[in-house]
């Protein structure tokens, strides 16, 4: 089983977000002797929802499957029965996976870039998928995904042997 090394960090980074947030609404509020406990659940509420929005989901792989947690939802999706992958551009850049069963989990392609032991599980078992011949759509995106894995590979070994 592998997981996303980069989660605790990022966890941390949004907990120290709303935390900063909450605290300068506190003392602003405070220091103009406005600070009520209504206003003062207001500000705990906003903060708890920065939170929210800002909790990265946890991606973890196996054998045959990925999933993510976030706060309330956990979702997992059969990896060695894939159907489709779609990469969806937007805002946010998400990979969409979904398995022959139904189920379907999206994920922020920048994780699979920084894990290369979730990357590779996930590419040995969409190997499968394509071999059983289940995965119909997305096998480009994958290719456009593995290319930019490669590429950074490449510069990471690069700006560590000092040759760029």
């Amino acid at each position: 089983m592998v997981c996303d090394r980069q989660w605790a960090p990022d966890l941390l980074s949004a907990v120290g977000c709303s935390g900063v947030v909450l605290g300068l609404l506190l003392l602003v509020d405070r220091g103009a002797d406005t600070l009520t406990s209504e206003r003062g659940a207001v500000w705990v509420t906003l903060a708890a929802l920065l939170f929210a929005v800002l909790c990265p989901a946890r991606v973890t792989a196996g054998e045959g499957w990925l999933e993510t947690r976030r706060l309330l939802v956990t979702r997992r999706v059969r990896t060695d029965r894939l159907v489709s992958v779609h990469c969806l551009d937007g805002v946010a850049q998400r990979l969409l996976l979904r398995d022959a069963f139904g189920d379907r989990v999206e994920i922020d392609p920048q994780v699979l870039i920084g894990n290369p032991d979730l990357w590779h599980r996930l590419d040995e078992d969409t190997r499968r998928s394509i071999a059983a011949g289940s995965l119909l759509c997305g096998r480009t995106a994958l290719r456009r995904l593995a290319e930019r894995i490669d590429r950074r590979t490449v510069e990471t070994v690069f700006r560590v042997s000092g040759l760029d």
